[in-house]
């Protein structure tokens, strides 16, 4: 069973596949690179992941993935990661990856997702990343980039019905990402209702220092350490647990 790397460190035992992990993170927090530490270590442990590029380009993930020893290209050849673009249609370009969204109104997105928990291998829709197969590890740099596009029902009404019933119907794991202090509690509180775990990403000053911490503040389905503890940064980016 492929592992996730920091958050399964801070749990008594695997999560379970079907769950969906909501990410909460500072701006200038480490997460974006704990991310891509957490696809790689996924990938490593043998299994596939689909990585969503919502504010940056996809170049960008790549690079940093070869950085953390991957070789990308044959993953992307072999299907191991799919990498889906969420961030050229936000520029008003079209996009030259094989996998991207060309829409990011709730509308649109609900029938590709309706579409995308039919448990068939054919779609009249692009596919876009959802048709990997079971053990399929599904994340990304910050989903609410969404709410720049609709209107906080409409993205709370396509959460519910699509978003979260799509992890467990696809036999995969989520870990959804939110940006802190942006948008309305309302959409956070929302959105924690729904999830079976919780991880908060943060940064921290002391004695002049800048820290980067991560805890787990909820699991609902297996044991877990509640404590801060303190991210450690490679020199290739990789972000580890400190001792």
């Amino acid at each position: 069973m492929p592992r996730i790397p920091l958050i399964e460190d801070l749990t008594t035992g695997p999560i379970p596949t079907g769950s969906n992990i909501l990410v909460e993170f500072d701006p200038a927090s480490q997460w974006y690179n704990a991310s891509l530490t957490i696809t790689a270590g996924w990938i490593r442990s043998g299994g596939a992941a689909s990585y969503n590029v919502y504010n940056r380009p996809p170049e960008s993930v790549r690079l940093q993935l070869k950085r953390l020893g991957l070789d990308v290209a044959a993953l992307e050849t072999e299907e191991k990661l799919r990498i889906i673009d969420w961030y050229t249609f936000q520029l008003g370009q079209k996009s030259k990856e094989k996998y991207a969204m060309t829409s990011l109104k709730a509308a649109d997105l609900s029938i590709l997702y309706s579409r995308a928990m039919i448990p068939t291998t054919g779609s009249p829709f692009p596919d876009t990343g959802w048709h990997l197969g079971p053990n399929v590890l599904r994340l990304g740099d910050d989903e609410l980039v969404l709410l720049r596009f609709n209107d906080e029902k409409s993205f709370i009404d396509f959460w519910r019905t699509r978003v979260i019933p799509n992890a467990p119907t696809r036999n995969s794991t989520v870990m959804h990402s939110l940006v802190k202090g942006v948008y309305s509690e309302y959409i956070y509180k929302t959105l924690e209702t729904s999830a079976d775990g919780i991880i908060d990403v943060k940064i921290d000053e002391e004695g002049g220092e800048v820290k980067n911490l991560m805890r787990i503040r909820n699991m609902r389905s297996v044991g877990y350490d509640t404590r801060w503890r303190r991210l450690k940064i490679g020199e290739n980016f990789e972000v580890t647990l400190e001792k």
